[in-house]
């Protein structure tokens, strides 16, 4: 059934499920565990054949839950090259792409900044004489 769902998934939340662990440094400072990737992170793979290789991210495809990673290219046997996919899970993100002010508010848990409103003044109180008890 969970699989189902995936396949069945409108794009909006595919791409929400593109995400992945964050560094240990990144944790601290944001409070996140993980995030979405988006392009221009700078990833480090942490399994499979190319393991300990860091790089920007280049394209990310949302159907497969993958990233190509700048650097990271395989030869065709009539001598092109194209770029390797590697899934989200098996990457870290080691540097966040700061450009989105909006990605970084949601990191920081800082909440849209309020209108202030100024408290209305209220009326002076007049001050009425006290009255003189047993007079």
């Amino acid at each position: 059934m969970r699989n189902q769902q995936n396949y069945q998934a409108v794009q909006q939340i595919r791409s929400k499920r593109v995400g992945t662990n964050i560094s240990k440094q990144l944790r601290q400072k944001y409070t996140h565990r993980s995030i979405r990737i988006v392009t221009g992170d700078t990833v480090k793979v942490v399994r499979g054949e190319y393991k300990g290789i860091e790089g920007k991210v280049t394209k990310i495809i949302i159907d497969k839950s993958s990233v190509a990673i700048e650097g990271i290219k395989k030869e065709k046997l009539k001598g092109g090259k194209f770029d390797v996919l590697i899934h989200s899970s098996n990457v870290i993100i080691t540097s966040l792409n700061t450009d989105d002010k909006w990605r970084v508010r949601i990191l920081e848990n800082k909440d849209k900044p309020k209108t202030e409103s100024k408290p209305e003044p209220e009326p002076a109180a007049k001050s009425k004489p006290a009255a003189k008890m047993g007079a």
